[in-house]
């Protein structure tokens, strides 16, 4: 029995190691080696973006539909009368856009209920364009010398802010004349939403007809965002979702070398780009076929998008394509609500299906507190009540492994020249006390995948960035400033150990010592919102453990480590 409470602790000490190794190659930019997260940062340079010219994807030829756009020449398409290049920006009540009106092209979006965490004075931008980010959300036609998100467009005049008692507000760019098609695209933003309506009316202005395709992309490029943490990992990237193949997550690295795969020709589903707590995706309707692509277009620049038939435009006549453009932050509802499958981009991983659950009830128990850390403390309290009776089993054997200890030294001394007899004498103790030394680990294993589920969901709800608490924690989704939580935590987990049974080995004794110490480390980097779950967990832990112990008759006491010659038993 002794051997086999020996590997147990080997292996946890291993797996222990393990973590931390992962950790620490993900705080020195690297992916993790073992167990990498459901979300796993892939961007393959470190450079920053410079703005450059997008190419043009190419049509999908009718014999290989959906086939991935290659890059086309970048150059503008020269449009018939010289119009002047200008930004737009129009806002609604929870966000402003900013268009360059060289194809109609989104270049900004600020969300007004969020703010930057570098620079809390500046808003939270998902599209920009800058020195060091580039990020635009791109239109245009392809199938001929057509209005591409090169070509330059008039501007129409028009109201730029949503106002008191007005529901919508819409910009609208206009193209010239060219290969016999006019592009029109109109922008409206509505109240309270981040999806904006997004209207291309195809105008043939020739003397034929002519068949174009509407593409509408994604381009970013491959860094992190400035404001994400360096010591764990979030996935940024492309992501495509079609009801056939379900929700498909690209990495840029796969984007650089040739082998992404999508699901290519499909009649629903969305493509996205995403990040940490926010994405965008473009949104057609169910029905309408498209062929959806990643591809290459600049240095560390990378798009994603899909192409849509227009279908044949007769002289003299008109056809609309109507899709809706989100930018905005994860929220599940508001994503379930736009569109079957967009509340993927808030990936859980393979613990979904507990994780949606917990989620859901913590988004509950905000709406009754009021408050994202009262919140986090009384969902931890519920799951402390449901698995009470499995705690109560573990912390029981504990308690009983704890009350024979002293024989069990007594024994181990006594018989220490006669291994095999301790053996055998410790198996007849744990018979005639009817002890389990296992008793205390099922019951826990078996909570692990809950609390590693509510893990993902505290680090991935944007609901608690920006959120505070009490006193010095203004932001649950950064690491406490004071680092406060994670000394009280590092604190909590010690006491846990000193209240547990001491292992009759004096090595064993001293990992159980030191293991906590190895795990507190990567809580000083974690989010307050993740580092305050773990220690109302562990308090209350402390306190059922301290209770049960009472119960038994088992006296507190504190199996403090012994060293050199005190643990050799000298």
């Amino acid at each position: 029995m002794n051997d086999i409470r020996r590997t147990i602790l080997w292996v946890i000490f291993g797996f222990s190691m393990v973590l931390l190794w992962d950790k620490w190659q993900i705080h020195n930019g690297k992916k993790p080696t073992f167990f990498p997260s459901p979300q796993t940062v892939s961007a393959p340079a470190a450079a920053d973006a410079k703005p450059a010219d997008v190419s043009v994807p190419q049509p999908a030829a009718a014999a290989s539909a959906g086939d991935v756009p290659g890059a086309a020449s970048a150059a503008a398409q020269p449009a018939t009368a010289a119009t002047p290049r200008q930004d737009v920006t129009v806002g609604s009540d929870v966000m402003r856009l900013t268009f360059d009106s060289e194809g109609g092209t989104l270049k900004a979006s600020e969300l007004l209920k969020y703010s930057d965490t570098v620079d809390e004075k500046k808003l939270m931008q998902v599209f920009e364009q800058n020195a060091k980010r580039i990020y635009l959300g791109q239109t245009g036609l392809i199938g001929g010398n057509f209005p591409t998100h090169k070509t330059p467009m008039t501007v129409m005049p028009g109201e730029r802010e949503l106002k008191d008692g007005q529901d919508s507000v819409q910009v609208r760019f206009e193209s010239a004349d060219q290969g016999g098609v006019k592009l029109v695209k109109t922008f409206t933003l509505k109240r309270g939403s981040y999806a904006v309506d997004v209207q291309h009316d195809v105008v043939n202005t020739g003397s034929t007809a002519v068949n174009p395709q509407l593409y509408m992309q994604l381009v970013r490029d491959g860094n992190k965002p400035e404001h994400e943490s360096t010591f764990y990992s979030t996935f940024t990237g492309p992501a495509v979702y079609t009801d056939a193949k379900k929700y498909h997550k690209v990495e840029f690295k796969d984007i650089e070398s040739g082998k992404a795969e999508v699901d290519k020709a499909s009649p629903n589903g969305f493509v996205a780009m995403v990040q940490h707590y926010f994405a965008s995706a473009w949104l057609l309707a169910d029905g309408i076929q498209r062929d959806n692509f990643v591809r290459k277009v600049g240095d560390n620049l990378y798009a994603v998008g899909m192409i849509t038939p227009v279908g044949t435009v007769e002289p003299g006549q008109t056809k609309t394509v109507s899709s809706r453009l989100f930018s905005g932050p994860q929220i599940e509802p508001m994503l379930e609500k736009l569109s079957p499958g967009l509340e993927l981009v808030k990936d859980y991983g393979w613990l979904t299906i507990l994780a949606k659950p917990l989620y859901w009830l913590l988004s509950e128990l905000h709406q009754f507190i009021g408050n994202w850390g009262w919140s986090i403390v009384a969902l931890v309290v519920l799951l402390k009540i449901a698995f009470y009776w499995l705690n109560a089993k573990a912390y029981s054997s504990m308690a009983k492994m704890k009350a024979i200890n002293p024989r069990i030294q007594e024994m181990r001394e006594r018989l220490k020249d006669k291994p095999q007899q301790m053996q055998q004498e410790m198996m007849r103790i744990y018979r005639e006390e009817k002890v389990n030394p296992m008793g205390g680990c099922l019951p826990i294993i078996i909570q692990i995948p809950v609390f590693m589920a509510l893990y993902w969901v505290l680090q991935s709800s944007v609901e608690i960035r920006n959120a505070p608490w009490i006193g010095w924690i203004h932001d649950l989704s950064v690491p406490d400033p004071f680092f406060i939580l994670p000394l009280l935590m590092t604190l909590s987990s010690l006491l846990q150990t000193a209240l547990n049974p001491a292992p009759p080995d004096p090595m064993q004794a001293k990992m159980m010592w030191i293991m906590p110490l190895m795990f507190s480390v990567m809580f000083f980097f974690f989010p307050s919102g993740l580092v305050l779950y773990w220690l109302t967990n562990n308090i209350l832990s402390i306190a059922q453990q301290w209770i049960i112990n009472k119960r038994m008759g088992v006296p507190p006491q504190f199996n403090l480590p012994k060293f050199g010659k005190a643990a050799e038993g000298k």
